[in-house]
């Protein structure tokens, strides 16, 4: 069977960008395991349960499946789980990945075993691909260099955080993952024009936010022979 690793965040993940892929896979038959860097419950946004930001339906939806699925509420911390142990490791976004997943070794380790692995992948979601500006392979090199990515654009990110780049529940963004995943060496193109974005560079796929969070997972699977 297919096994997939969810390392998702304990600081405030985006409910969509988590739930779309774990339905997605599961679906698909691939055996889901969740992870947090301290082996807590992950920690949701609210703002992406709320019905004016995201509509009724997707809230209620997001909501339910935090709230009772088995696996988010009951995670592995991710000390205690190994990369090479699994087909995929997913990295669901959320502005909370900045200040936990993005600076966590084990989340860079396992993003590293699993695409330096001969079978595995990655698939790395909005914020969380922040991760690829401070992850480096097993030479010492940024793992992003010279790769072809997509995640949460600057265009975005203005209309979220104020002049003081301060977020609305009042704690300050320690950085933009477009600049700092660009000066990592990457190949930059977030596709602002298109409804979806999702990129593939090797064993790596990347998807822009929340409307792209599907169509990264079955990109997934695809890339998977799922």
């Amino acid at each position: 069977m297919t096994k997939a690793l969810f390392v998702v965040s304990e600081e405030g993940y985006w409910g969509e960008e988590c739930v779309e892929p774990l339905e997605t896979l599961s679906n698909a038959g691939v055996e889901v395991t969740v992870a947090t860097p301290s082996g807590g419950p992950p920690v949701i946004d609210e703002r992406s349960i709320d019905p004016e930001q995201v509509g009724e339906e997707t809230a209620e939806r997001v909501r339910e499946v935090h709230e009772t699925d088995e696996r988010l509420n009951d995670p592995v911390p991710l000390a205690d789980v190994h990369a090479e142990d699994y087909d995929a490791v997913v990295f669901p976004g959320g502005h909370g990945t900045e200040w936990d997943i993005n600076q966590d070794r084990h989340a860079r380790a396992a993003l590293r075993e699993a695409i330096e692995g001969e079978e595995g992948k990655a698939m790395v979601v909005c914020h969380a691909v922040g991760l690829l500006a401070f992850a480096r392979d097993s030479h010492g090199a940024f793992i992003v260099n010279g790769r072809e990515v997509t995640g949460f654009p600057n265009a975005w990110e203005e209309g979220i955080v104020d002049e003081n780049d301060c977020m609305p529940d009042g704690r300050k963004l320690p950085y933009w993952v477009e600049d700092e995943v660009k000066e990592a060496g990457a190949e930059w193109d977030a596709e602002l024009d298109s409804d979806t974005s999702v990129t593939v560079d090797g064993d790596l796929v990347t998807g822009r936010g929340p409307e792209s969070s599907r169509a990264a997972a079955e990109t997934l699977l695809s890339e998977l022979g799922v």
